[in-house]
């Protein structure tokens, strides 16, 4: 691979780099992971420079995967812990406005090239507050204060206090990522919440043209539940055709509920509501798909890419993901392909009893404590670390 003027990267064999033909249809590459091995490595910068890379999205899982077993952290572990900071919480926080500042600072020049549309980092709340409405508002406020840069995302989950949560954000005048999305029903909500937290400023003469919003819609892990649910009533058909039928839904449901997702986007961004909150400055909130690798060997790589390829979308990528696309992806819009078949095939899910909103559901409240059980985790990996620190001054 090699990098033409204008920063244009073309492969060896004379192609244009895949990633960057995403930004051609109008698609945005973020970087789903973020450490400061990526950022001291040049690695970050690469790819912004070499890839077209426009944002960061980070989680509990993340930090803990980042800050687990590096020896980056300790120096910036031992100040805070000297200065008399002990709560495990608290030291993650330093640890984490740290990360997510230096890399703010780094997209600084990609929000204001692209006039606030990219160059954005997200920071997660503590999944633990994911159903407490008050505590979700008080460490919103106070992660985007704090941070203090125009190109934060705090992320607030889709849960049913979260979506009221987003409102009062919004209205606000802070940037929300609304993650752990997993159905249409509860996207719609997100979106109301997001236009009347909008609407609500419109009405005390308050500016709109600076906030920011994305609404992540997880994939993957749609395909996993449903797919997983599917086997079992295979194991269970009585005929050889019925399990063949239901083999045949497989591996499609994850795209099917995100390709519908935008097709609500679109209605929301066409409606007269939306175009009076326009008119005043205000700036879509663009779907994201997260959660885009693929989890089953037996789908191609690049399976949550290829097939949910659409303007005016984010695709927020593993590393891995990023390479694989890059070395063997195809670009193609291809977000409207065979929409009646995504229609259809939830249909014939239904008739299964496999049904849309509950696998939302469940994969909300798993999703939250899959989060909740990393970022305990984490909070035990700083306390030992703090500990170690304590005995070594002792």
């Amino acid at each position: 691979m090699k990098v033409n003027e204008g920063t244009e990267v073309v492969m060896e064999s004379g192609k244009k780099s895949p990633l960057l033909e995403l930004e051609g249809v109008g698609q945005s590459v973020w970087i789903d992971y973020l450490s400061r091995d990526l950022m001291q490595s040049d690695r970050l910068r690469r790819l912004v420079e070499e890839d077209g890379l426009k944002g960061v999205t980070s989680n509990p899982t993340i930090f803990q995967k980042a800050i687990s077993g590096s020896e980056l952290y300790d120096e910036s572990l031992r100040r805070m812990v000297n200065s008399g900071i002990n709560d495990p919480k608290e030291l993650f926080l330093g640890l984490a406005f740290e990360d997510i500042g230096a890399a703010a600072g780094m997209f600084l020049p990609v929000h204001r090239d692209t006039g606030g549309r990219e160059g954005y980092i997200s920071i997660e709340t503590s999944p633990n507050l994911a159903y407490d409405i008050s505590a979700t508002l008080e460490e919103v406020r106070r992660l985007f204060s704090t941070l203090g840069r125009p190109n934060i995302l705090v992320k607030v989950p889709a849960t049913e206090p979260g979506v009221e949560a987003i409102r009062q954000l919004t209205g606000e005048g802070i940037n929300i990522n609304v993650t752990l999305l997993f159905s249409v029903s509860r996207y719609l909500q997100v979106a109301d919440a997001y236009m009347r937290g909008l609407e609500e400023r419109m009405t005390r003469g308050e500016p709109i043209d600076g906030i920011m919003s994305v609404a992540s819609f997880f994939v993957s892990r749609v395909d996993t539940l449903v797919d997983k649910r599917l086997e079992d009533l295979m194991a269970r058909a009585v005929s050889e055709d019925a399990r063949k039928e239901m083999g045949a839904l497989r591996g499609r449901a994850a795209v099917a509920n995100s390709r519908l997702a935008y097709q609500e986007y679109k209605k929301i961004c066409g409606s007269e509501r939306f175009r009076r909150i326009e008119e005043a400055g205000g700036k879509r909130q663009r779907l994201l798909w997260g959660s885009s690798s693929t989890k089953n060997p037996a789908y191609s790589d690049v399976k949550y890419v290829e097939e949910l390829i659409a303007p005016e979308t984010i695709n927020t990528m593993t590393e891995d993901t990023i390479e694989a696309f890059r070395d063997h992806g195809a670009v193609r819009v291809s977000i409207e392909d065979d929409l009646a078949g995504a229609r259809e095939l939830f249909e014939s899910l239904a008739e299964l009893g496999i049904d849309a909103g509950r696998v939302g559901l469940q994969l909300e409240e798993e999703g939250v404590t899959a989060f909740t059980d990393s970022f305990l985790r984490l909070l035990k990996e700083v306390a030992g670390r703090r500990d170690r620190i304590l005995e070594e001054a002792a």
